[in-house]
């Protein structure tokens, strides 16, 4: 019976399981890549810079293909080359001791990576139903917060920036995890897709279909910004921004991030249930109304930065505040997606969707850190409150564009009219 509620079979016991070591593997590695360029390697900060930039640029190498194969092959083969990518480029990232090395290994990284996700995304549609989706999502993430901070828990006893070799070490188990997901998920088998009866022969295929969604564009836009806005600036703008101008310890943003992860942790099944009797954009809606409270207290820990003790409080306030927000997008937006899709086209709408995920990451860290750095705080909380108004908007303006069931209404039966006669009779 439970299983029935929650979609759990063991195939997608085994994806979320999937999920949960992809995660860890990055949350192992991602923290100590910087330091492992920039101090270790002893290349400099413009080095490890470029190194992060391969690695987000290798999304937009490979998406469209990883999209393109998920809708031919399937997405258990497309898991297998993004696992065998990443292994291989974890592992020569450790090996690698000079720019042009560790460049090649980080686009092998970041592609495998990145292959990696949509392929995961896949299979949890394939292997849940609409009433489940939300639900599968949701714990979807909570794993992966739950893995990426036992990961960064974990990495950091073997991390000594003195010891190369621990840091070489670091990259092979990254390798392993990689190999452990092929195994545990790149094996399983999936549920196929449900036949398509008619498919119109002049029907656009591919990106042009998904060109042709307006309701997808907007999705992505919406999507864009929230990543951008949140999860954007969760490391870098927020983490300079409490570093440099609020002179928060460093340990202390640690303990910001810990509650942020236990925040979710904590709400994220409660807010399936609260999420699976509302509206998906009024969900997205009220997710930007949380964290325009988040911004709120950021502008407070900047006036009152002389206060350490209150300062303090009010940054770990912005990390559980985003937190809050966290807990409510992840049962709504991988559904939405799945939603909108053609069954022909999933592979394509996950890796579009991954996509703007990506790009919206690796913009947000130039753009916070930039605005923080060169001294304009005001400005960096302003730019911030902007987007998240926006966020707003264009999450209940999306509403006209989808269907009830995309947008998680239940729709009403249409009243039956009664004959005149009837009437009369009954009277």
């Amino acid at each position: 019976m439970k299983q029935q509620k929650y979609g759990a079979g063991g195939t997608l016991r085994r994806v979320q399981l999937g999920n949960a070591l992809s995660a860890f593997g990055s949350g192992f590695t991602m923290p100590y890549m910087f330091i492992y360029v920039d101090q270790v390697r002893g290349l400099g900060s413009l080095a490890a810079g470029l190194v992060f930039t391969v690695f987000a640029l290798a999304a937009l190498v490979v998406l469209p293909f990883a999209g393109r194969g998920i809708d031919r092959y399937g997405p258990r083969p497309v898991l297998l080359a993004g696992c065998a990518l990443a292994a291989v480029g974890a592992f020569s990232f450790g090996q690698a001791s000079g720019t042009a090395g560790l460049l090649v290994a980080s686009f092998l990284f970041g592609g495998g990576v990145t292959t990696c996700q949509p392929a995961l995304a896949t299979m949890i549609v394939r292997c849940s139903t609409a009433k489940t989706r939300s639900h599968a999502f949701a714990l979807q993430f909570t794993l992966v917060n739950l893995g990426m901070g036992i990961g960064a828990l974990v990495g950091g006893q073997i991390v000594d920036v003195a010891d190369p070799a621990s840091l070489t070490r670091l990259f092979t188990i990254e390798a392993a995890t990689f190999l452990g997901l092929a195994l545990v998920t790149g094996t399983a088998r999936i549920p196929r897709p449900a036949p398509v009866l008619v498919i119109d022969g002049n029907a656009p295929t591919g990106p042009r279909a998904l060109l042709a969604d307006k309701a997808m564009l907007r999705l992505c836009l919406l999507a864009g910004l929230i990543f951008f806005t949140c999860y954007g600036q969760f490391e870098s703008g927020v983490a300079a921004f409490a570093t440099d101008t609020v002179k928060t310890a460093p340990a202390t943003l640690g303990l910001a991030i810990g509650a942020n992860a236990v925040t979710i942790v904590l709400l994220q099944m409660f807010m399936v249930r609260i999420t699976a009797k509302r509206r998906r954009t009024t969900a997205m809606a009220a997710t930007g109304v949380v964290w325009l409270g988040a911004w709120g207290m950021a502008l407070l820990a900047g006036l009152i930065r002389g206060e350490a003790a209150a300062a303090t409080v009010a940054i770990v306030s912005i990390y559980v505040l985003f937190g809050v927000g966290e807990s409510m997008l992840a049962p709504t937006l991988g559904p939405i997606v799945a939603d909108l899709a053609p069954t022909r086209l999933l592979g394509t709408y996950n890796s579009a969707f991954a996509l703007v995920k990506q790009t919206a990451i690796a913009v947000g860290p130039a753009v916070g850190v930039l605005l923080v750095g060169s001294g304009t705080w005001p400005l960096y909380l302003a730019a911030m409150t902007g987007c998240t108004l926006l966020i707003i908007t264009l999450a209940l303006r999306l509403r006209r564009y989808l269907t009830p069931a995309q947008d998680n209404v239940a729709e009403r039966p249409t009243p039956v009219p009664v004959p005149v006669r009837e009437l009369q009779t009954a009277a």
